[in-house]
């Protein structure tokens, strides 16, 4: 790999300035959902059972580069502690004099969580005098934070340009998934790419007719694709505007080889809501007063066909309205597909995105799948073949030590 790993560092009396991603949703002024704490635990006491010093280094909320109480990261301290299961000590700032104060206080295995980054302007700006601030506090970066790894940030790009630099645990193993993903895929690759609009994703389908075989598409997108070759789809969901930018996607997927698949079958209704009257159609016969909510029997039935001719998948959205029973069948029916034929070994399957993240949770399969991703921006980047500001910078910081 071009980056340089946890193990590989020499941790025992150092101060590691741990990048993390604890960007959590509060209700009620706790934490509602700690999947994201507890993604970085592993790095966390890899370093301190090491011997090394942690300071987290985290954003929180947008406070657009000044101080607000409200969004402060003392309020994740509790669950970053109960997650640890160790004592965090706090600092009421990420530099300066009391950041400085509150890491030269720090034993060997111990943990202290730095404030919000965003709090200071020259965190979003990528300064290089903040970076330097940042850096000046540490012996060695670790960036356990793929989720923010899009942004060319001080505490994800500049401060790894500063520092002896490496990738945490998660940061490695969200790498390692998306390069057997997408960089060097075990073929036939199949990418089922779902959601409202096509428009949120032309890189990313411009990206996937030249790497894979297959490309499914689902959800609204797929109605505005039906649209461009001319069916009806009546009240549906549909950017028509784009159906000339549809014709050229499915022209080139046929310059490069890539087979694309939408709904031969799909399900109507006339009100959009749980448990509504609907019914089965071609896809080619949607009334003028219904809207296409969900992909049809027939459908799913070709797309598992499909899947077990396929050795990779990657997913990015729903094939249908998940969140609206019935309207959910077939993204639920292909996530199981899927998650069967990975517990087999006869797939190797990633996902990411939020939807897509809720949809395999909502079908019970979400630790099924070879690789789960969190992250949002910067999975979609990823697909479409954009390089990383974070990524990059530990690739660069691998390249100046030798590798």
């Amino acid at each position: 790999m071009p980056w340089i790993a946890l193990d590989e560092m020499d941790f025992p009396g150092k101060t590691a300035l741990v990048r993390v991603d604890l960007n959590v949703p509060m209700q009620d002024g706790r934490v509602s959902d700690a999947s994201r704490i507890a993604a970085v635990v592993p790095t966390i006491r890899a370093i301190t059972q090491a011997g090394g010093r942690v300071a987290l280094l985290a954003h929180f909320g947008r406070p657009k580069g000044k101080a607000v109480p409200e969004i402060s990261l003392v309020h994740v301290r509790p669950a970053l502690e109960a997650a640890l299961d160790l004592p965090v000590a706090f600092a009421e700032d990420c530099v300066g004099k009391p950041a400085r104060r509150a890491v030269a206080a720090l034993a060997p295995g111990e943990v202290l969580l730095l404030e919000n980054t965003r709090f200071h302007p020259g965190e979003e700006a990528n300064d290089p005098e903040f970076a330097a601030a940042l850096a000046a506090m540490g012996d060695i970066y670790v960036n356990d934070a793929f989720s923010a790894a899009h942004r060319a940030h001080a505490s994800t790009e500049g401060i790894a340009r500063l520092l002896p630099a490496c990738a945490g645990l998660a940061m490695a193993a969200e790498l390692r998934a998306l390069e057997a993903a997408l960089s060097a895929p075990e073929r036939p690759l199949v990418a089922v790419v779902g959601g409202a609009k096509v428009s949120t994703k032309l890189a990313l389908l411009g990206n996937l007719v030249e790497k894979a075989e297959h490309l499914v598409i689902g959800g609204g997108m797929a109605n505005t694709f039906l649209a461009a070759q001319g069916h009806e789809v009546g009240k549906s969901l549909a950017e028509h505007d784009m159906a000339q930018t549809a014709r050229e996607i499915m022209d080139k997927a046929g310059q490069t080889g890539c087979t694309i698949h939408l709904p031969v079958d799909v399900v109507v209704a006339r009100d959009f809501r749980a448990h509504a009257p609907h019914e089965i159609l071609a896809a080619d016969a949607c009334p003028a007063d219904a809207m296409i909510l969900d992909a049809g029997p027939r459908s799913v039935a070709a797309l598992e066909e499909l899947f077990e001719t396929c050795r990779t998948l990657i997913w990015n959205g729903p094939l249908g309205a998940f969140e609206t029973p019935p309207f959910d069948a077939a993204t639920l029916a292909a996530a199981r597909k899927v998650a069967g034929l990975t517990a087999t070994g006869g797939m190797v399957s990633v996902a990411g995105g939020g939807d897509t993240v809720a949809a395999l949770n909502a079908a019970g399969v979400a630790g099924d799948f070879s690789y789960v991703s969190g992250a949002g921006g910067a999975f979609l980047e990823w697909m479409e073949g954009r390089s990383l500001p974070g990524v990059a910078a530990l690739e660069a910081a691998a390249e100046g030590r030798g590798r």
